[in-house]
């Protein structure tokens, strides 16, 4: 066990199991202190590597994250405490690893409900190689002004009003983390505050006893005195008291052991912690408070009492000229995260997103405000999923329907198409599925599959403008612009596109008007007057129709409709159904393991 001073301003420390807020806690207080370096140096997370960001002071830091324990001591040498927040069942495991390390010198260990049997063997080992374990069922502990360990001392607040942001003249020992707090602030009140604090915890093994810790302070000249704070259970103030009895602790010692209730009791009980049960007369408050008193040492009548005792001996001490108090000094401010802050009402700051067609807040998600669990329950298909996503609104059943059909209809049209060709190429050069998909959807435009937007622009601008279908065309011949939604490649007037006539025949039958897909109609009579391909195909029928859908159903006005096809919404039809074919495309190729693709020479003109 060490002999002397284990924290310094200068320590660092391995933080293992990463937890953010007893990390930046440990952080504010370092900045609070005035420390140049933080004091966590790295980050163990078992599998995990890279950085964690978090703040020290205003500057917002990367702390390295380590996947392993030799790892970490490799890249951090000079970081000499091993903070160890892993759950009860690796604690031990991971605890005698970092034992192992040459750089390590003391382990806190947090965890309740470590096995004891692994308690002792780690004991065991840190005594052989004069290594301190602080624990198990620790909160830590706290060198003033220059060091904490995690969650110690509790907040910032707690921190400055106990005085803990510069050292004092106290060192004090504690089973209990809670009643350290506690004891921190009482002190406080009453002396120029702790130099350290320790919390050995509160099981019936722990790594480092009261009296590791006492003489330890005895051997720290900035400590003047020591406060004890032991309780019923066990016999580890017995060692303090052999130990005073021959002369080792010289400095005044005040303790106190809780628990003297327990004699009101009629049967033993279990207190709090696991060492706190009195296993007979021996272990209880009354006695171990008496040898104590015994052994030279201030003990109170009651806590109450305590306060009053501390002070007392801390004014004999500045009286005799052993204390000078400290300075008091106004500690910096802590920047408050801002979202505290916004929380408090603080400070208001400008969203980076804005959402209005779902949100992921409460319980469950909402779609253009209606739970997941009302959709699911009444039965809502794609189609509707879709217009509350796209349309922010539900639609009449017809209208959904209709969208559902006009993704089924799109949804593939053979392997030879451009978009087709593209993933089967790519699945068969091995990459993964967004890659084959995105090469497929990347074909999508103008030439494409994209014209749907384009149909239904020009078809609602003609018909709008009260143009006759051979003004319309020939107006958009002299421009140069071939009719979206007109021309086929295979289909002809005598061979109609099967999927235009069953959009054509599902309109007819629920829209309440189709006055724009007749107007299309008017001007596939047209032009087929001039060609016999130059039919109404799938991106004019649907680009049509959704002008009929979104004019017919009565929920959108004329500017909803302009912006809606201005947006692109009907060609995100097209993407969406043809992702699912793409999608079959790649799994088909996988499927069937097909080699990669190599197009033949004698389907290329080499030319000069």
């Amino acid at each position: 066990m060490a002999t002397g001073q284990i924290f310094s301003r200068t320590t660092q420390a391995l933080f293992y199991n990463y937890k953010q807020l007893p990390i930046q806690r440990m952080l504010d207080f370092d900045f609070l202190c005035g420390r140049e370096t933080p004091s966590v140096a790295g980050i163990i997370n078992p599998g995990s590597e890279g950085f964690q960001k978090l703040f020290f002071g205003q500057e917002e830091i990367a702390i390295p994250v380590h996947s392993t324990i030799e790892a970490a001591c490799a890249a951090h040498p000079t970081a000499d405490v091993f903070i160890n927040f892993a759950s009860f069942r690796s604690a031990a495991a991971s605890s005698l690893s970092a034992l192992k390390q040459p750089t390590i010198r003391v382990i806190a260990i947090i965890a309740e409900g470590v096995p004891e049997s692994d308690t002792k063997q780690l004991i065991a080992y840190a005594r052989a190689n004069n290594k301190v374990v602080i624990g198990p069922a620790t909160v830590g502990g706290i060198q003033a002004g220059a060091f904490k360990i995690g969650d110690t001392a509790g907040t910032i607040d707690n921190i400055i009003q106990c005085k803990l942001y510069r050292p004092g003249s106290v060192g004090f020992v504690s089973k209990s983390g809670g009643m350290s707090n506690e004891m921190y602030n009482t002190i406080a009140r009453v002396t120029d505050g702790i130099y350290e604090g320790i919390a050995i915890g509160g099981d019936v093994f722990p790594g480092s006893t009261l009296s590791d810790h006492i003489l330890r302070f005895n051997n720290i000249p900035q400590i003047k005195m020591m406060v004890v704070l032991g309780e019923l259970g066990g016999r580890d103030e017995y060692s303090l008291v052999e130990a005073m009895k021959q002369g080792k602790v010289t400095k005044p010692v005040v303790a106190w052991v809780s628990g003297t209730c327990a004699t009101l009791f009629k049967s033993e009980v279990q207190f709090g912690h696991a060492g706190a049960k009195s296993g007979g007369e021996l272990e209880s408050a009354q006695a171990k408070n008496q040898a104590l008193r015994d052994a030279g040492a201030i003990v109170p009548t009651s806590y109450e009492a305590l306060e009053d005792a501390i002070k007392e001996t801390f004014g004999k001490l500045v009286e005799a000229g052993k204390i000078t108090p400290v300075k008091e000094v106004k500690p910096p401010q802590i920047p408050e995260d801002l979202n505290s802050a916004i929380k408090s009402g603080k400070v208001r700051a400008p969203t980076h997103i804005i959402s209005t067609i779902s949100d992921d807040r409460g319980e469950e998600p909402s779609y253009a405000g209606i739970p997941m669990s009302s959709i699911v329950e009444q039965g809502y298909g794609v189609g509707d999923v879709i217009s509350l996503l796209w349309f922010k609104r539900s639609l009449p059943r017809y209208c959904t329907h209709f969208i559902e059909i006009c993704i089924m209809l799109c949804a593939d049209h053979g392997p030879c198409v451009s978009g087709a060709h593209n993933t089967i190429v790519t699945a068969r050069a091995g990459k993964d599925l967004v890659s084959c998909l995105v090469s497929g959807l990347l074909t999508i435009g103008p030439r494409f599959g994209g014209a749907v937007d384009d149909a239904a622009r020009y078809f609602k601008d003609a018909y709008d403008r009260n143009l006759t279908p051979y003004e319309f065309v020939e107006s958009m011949k002299k421009k140069g612009i071939r009719v979206p939604g007109i021309g086929h490649r295979i289909k002809r007037g005598d061979n109609r596109d099967k999927r235009v006539e069953l959009l054509q025949r599902f309109a007819r039958t629920h829209f309440p008007s189709v006055k724009y897909m007749e107007y299309a109609v008017q001007v596939e009579t047209y032009t087929l007057s001039k060609a016999n391909n130059l039919v109404l195909n799938v991106d004019g029928a649907i680009g049509s129709l959704f002008l009929d859908l979104l004019a017919g159903s009565g929920m959108f006005s004329k500017q909803e409709i302009d912006e809606i096809v201005e947006i692109g919404y009907l060609n995100g039809l097209f993407v969406l159904a043809r992702s699912i074919g793409l999608i079959g495309h790649t799994f088909d190729q996988k499927r069937l393991k097909q080699p990669l693709y190599r197009h033949p020479w004698e389907d290329v003109l080499y030319t000069k």
